[in-house]
C-alpha cells in the first residue's frame, strides 16, 4: 500500500507539472506576439470623414505610434450610418491587434437608439483606452431671461412647453444632453432637430431657437462675441478654455455629466498582451507636449485610462443613456 500510495502521489505530481507546463506553453504565443508586435502596418479605422474629432485624435496619436514602432499606422476613414458602418467593419476584423478603431460617445448610445445594430459594443470589442474627452456647453440666446442654470430652470417651469432647444439630429449628443437636463429637473422644452450643428447654430444665433448644448469649440467664438450666453459646461470638471464657467453639477444638478469622448478599441479576442502594449503606447503618445497641444487646441482633454477602467465606463454609459433614451421615447429609425 505504501508503494501504491507513493506511485499515486508521484502520478499526481507529474500531472500537476504537465498541467503547469501546458499553461506556460499556452501563454508563450501571447507573450511572443506582444514582443514582436507590430511587425506590419496597423489599420486604424476612423468611422467618420477626415477632419472631424475622431480623425484629428487618430492622426495625432497614429503619427507618434508610427514613429516609435517604425511601422505605418494606416488611417482608414470609413464614414457611413453615423459611424456604424466603420464600427461593423472593425467588429468583423481578425482579432490580432492589427485592426483598431477609434469610437465616439455614440458607441454607447446606438444600442438603445437602434432596434437593429450589427455589433454589440461590449461583446464584440476589447477596450484599449479612453483617449480624450470634451465638454458640451449649455448656451442660450441673449434674449432669454436667464443668466444661470438655476434661472433657466425657473423660466422653463414658469413657461412649460414654450421654450425650445436645438440639436444636430435625433440621438445626437446635444439632443441627449437636453433630454437628460429635462428629466433631471422636470421641465417641458420642445426639441427642434437639425441636420448638423451649423444650421442649428444659425437659428440659435438669430433667436429662433432659445437654447442648445453644442460643442465648446463650436460655441466659444459666439460666446466671446456676445451672440450667445454660456451658462455651464457638461463635464464634471470645468473646461480649460472657460475656467470661469461652472459645470452643470456646480449649478445644482449633481451627477449631470455629458462627455463628447473618443476611445480606442480592438476586435474582441485580441491578445491581452497586445492590448496592454497598445494601451501603454497610446498613453505615452497622449503625454507628448505636441499631441497634448493638438488635442487642447480642438477642445479635447487627453485621458488615457486603463482597459479595465474603459470597459467599466462603456458599460456605465450604455446603462445611463439607455435609461434616458427609454424614458424620452427616442428612436433614431
Amino acid at each position: 500500500m505504501v508503494v501504491a500510495g507513493g506511485l499515486l502521489r508521484a502520478a499526481g505530481v507529474f500531472a500537476a507539472l504537465a498541467s503547469a507546463g501546458n499553461a506556460v506553453l499556452a501563454q508563450a504565443p501571447a507573450r511572443d506576439a506582444a514582443q514582436t508586435y507590430p511587425s506590419r502596418p496597423i489599420r486604424w479605422i476612423v468611422p467618420f470623414p477626415p477632419g472631424g474629432a475622431a480623425d484629428i485624435v487618430s492622426r495625432a496619436i497614429g503619427q507618434k505610434l508610427g514613429e516609435r514602432w517604425g511601422q505605418q499606422i494606416v488611417i482608414d476613414n470609413r464614414p457611413g450610418a453615423g459611424g456604424s458602418l466603420g464600427t461593423e467593419i472593425a467588429a468583423r476584423a481578425t482579432p490580432d491587434g492589427y485592426t483598431v478603431i477609434v469610437v465616439p460617445a455614440t458607441f454607447t448610445t446606438y444600442p438603445s437608439l437602434y432596434r437593429k445594430l450589427a455589433y454589440d459594443p461590449v461583446r464584440d470589442f476589447a477596450p484599449v483606452t479612453l483617449v480624450s474627452s470634451s465638454a458640451l456647453i449649455l448656451v442660450v440666446h441673449p434674449a432669454v431671461a436667464a443668466k444661470s442654470v438655476h434661472e433657466l430652470i425657473a423660466l422653463a417651469k414658469a413657461r412649460p412647453g414654450q421654450l425650445n432647444y436645438a440639436s444636430s439630429g435625433i440621438g445626437a449628443s446635444a439632443h441627449l444632453a437636453a433630454e437628460l437636463f429635462k428629466s433631471m429637473v422636470g421641465v417641458s422644452i420642445v426639441h427642434v432637430p437639425y441636420k448638423g450643428q451649423p444650421p442649428a447654430m444659425i437659428d440659435l444665433i438669430s433667436g429662433q431657437i432659445h437654447m442648445m448644448f453644442p460643442n465648446v469649440p463650436v460655441a466659444l467664438p459666439h460666446v466671446k462675441a456676445g451672440k450667445l450666453r454660456a451658462l455651464a459646461v457638461t463635464t464634471l470638471k470645468r473646461a480649460a478654455s472657460l475656467p470661469e464657467l461652472p459645470t452643470m453639477a456646480d449649478s445644482g444638478l449633481a451627477g449631470f455629466e455629458v462627455n463628447q469622448w473618443t476611445g480606442l478599441v480592438a476586435p474582441a479576442g485580441a491578445p491581452k498582451s497586445i492590448i496592454a502594449k497598445l494601451h501603454g503606447e497610446v498613453v505615452r503618445a497622449l503625454q507628448q507636449p505636441d499631441v497634448h497641444r493638438t488635442l487642447s487646441n480642438h477642445g479635447f482633454e487627453p485621458v488615457g485610462n486603463t482597459p479595465q477602467e474603459f470597459a467599466a465606463y462603456i458599460k456605465a454609459e450604455i446603462a445611463k443613456w439607455g435609461k434616458v433614451i427609454k424614458e424620452a421615447g427616442i428612436r433614431a429609425e
